[in-house]
Parts: structure tokens; sequence; C-alpha cells
């Protein structure tokens, strides 16, 4: 299979380490020896954060604040392709024509590009781009839920949903901003939904559910033009 992952900021830098990224490079690693052709974008995480809250109350614009979640997500793919070792591409990719002329034997790691724009939107460019089979969107969110699972208990995961009603639970319960475009980037979903790549929606904390995903057997929630349920 081809897959792009969009791998969540938040899971590489939880740790404060190097552990979190040797987690996923191993499981990247064990995708890639099964024969998948993987491309994975890393996001900024806590520390875009952290950098974007900081120019804000400086009152930075809004494209500043975006070059400096760009420039996080590149520190968090470098700490990635050093973890991968020789089974990554050295280079931090940024578009979807390099993802055409460098899709080979090797881990492909991205990160953001241009401002306004985040790095599942990438992800999807660059599914595009490798005619992927699959987009896995792993994050410590646990899949798409019919409210918000934080602050309701009863709050109900879907299993599988079309890429309308994503686009309405992004619409209406998410404010996208730089570093925070919540649940899934807008423009991702309507771009995917127009490919009809197929998203897999994955709590990233157990990094293996990035393996059952592609192979099967995942608890997240699937995107495609199927019903809902």
């Amino acid at each position: 299979m081809r897959i792009s992952i969009s791998l969540g900021g938040s899971l590489l830098t939880r740790n404060h380490g190097t552990e979190s990224y040797l987690k996923y490079a191993s499981v990247l690693r064990r995708l890639k020896e099964k024969g998948h052709k993987i491309v994975v974008v890393c996001g900024g995480g806590k520390p875009a954060r952290e950098y974007i809250s900081a120019a804000r109350q400086m009152g930075a614009s809004k494209g500043i604040q975006d070059r400096l979640g760009i420039m996080a997500t590149h520190m968090n793919a470098l700490l990635l392709i050093a973890a991968l070792s020789e089974d990554a591409d050295p280079h931090v990719h940024r578009r979807a024509d390099e993802i055409k002329r460098h899709l080979d034997d090797l881990i492909l790691v991205g990160g953001g590009h241009l401002p306004s724009s985040s790095t599942d939107y990438r992800a999807v460019l660059f599914a595009k781009a490798m005619e992927a089979d699959l987009i896995v969107n792993a994050t410590d969110y646990g899949g798409i839920f019919d409210k918000d699972p934080r602050r309701h208990l009863d709050a109900r995961k879907y299993r599988c949903l079309t890429y309308r009603l994503l686009e309405e639970i992004v619409r209406n319960r998410f404010t996208q901003t730089p570093g925070d475009y919540g649940l899934f980037d807008l423009k991702a979903t309507r771009l995917a939904a127009f490919h009809h790549i197929p998203i897999v929606f994955v709590d990233g904390t157990d990094p293996d559910e990035i393996i059952r995903a592609v192979e099967g057997g995942h608890s997240g929630t699937q995107v495609c033009d199927c019903g809902v349920f």
C-alpha cells in the first residue's frame, strides 16, 4: 500500500526527549519492511504552540505565527529522520512534486510549507501526489466522536462516516488557527473528499494503532464514501 501519515506533533514532543521519536520510527520501519510506501508529515506540537502564543502576545501577524509553527514541524521532522536513520530520506519534504520524484524504498518525512496551511493539508497533498491508498491521521484524540469526549462522558465514537459529516464536525466544533487546526484541517478534508482518499483517525498514543490502521483492527474512525455508523 501507499500511505500518507499525518503524525501529530503532540505525540512526538510529549516526553521531552528521544523516546517518542524512536517509538514512531520503529512503527514506520515495520511498515516499510512489509513493503508499504510511506510518507509521514510531522506536526509542530507543544513547541509550535508555545512559540505561536509568544508571537501572538507580542502582536505578531498570523503570517509570522504560521512561520514559527512551520519551523517547529521541520525540527520534529529532522528528529524523526534522525531516529529512522538509513531508513529515511535525509531531506525534509515540503512540496508534492518532491514526493513524486523521491518515492522509493526510503521513508519520506515532511513538515509544513506555506502559511495558512496545516500539516494535515500537506499530508493530503502528498497522498494525492503519491496516489495513496490511505491517509492515517494519528493524534491523541483517538477518533471522531459525536461530541467532545473530554467534556461528555457519553460521547459516541463513529466507526465510519462520510467526508461530508467530517466537514460539518470540523466546521461547527473547531476553530482553525495557526498551531491549532482542531480535529482536522477543513481544507484537507475537502481535498481528501474530492480525490476519494480514505482517512483513518487513530489514537496515536498507542503507536501500534498506526499499523492497525493500515492492516486492520484499529479502534479509530474511518472516513470515506460510506454510511455513518
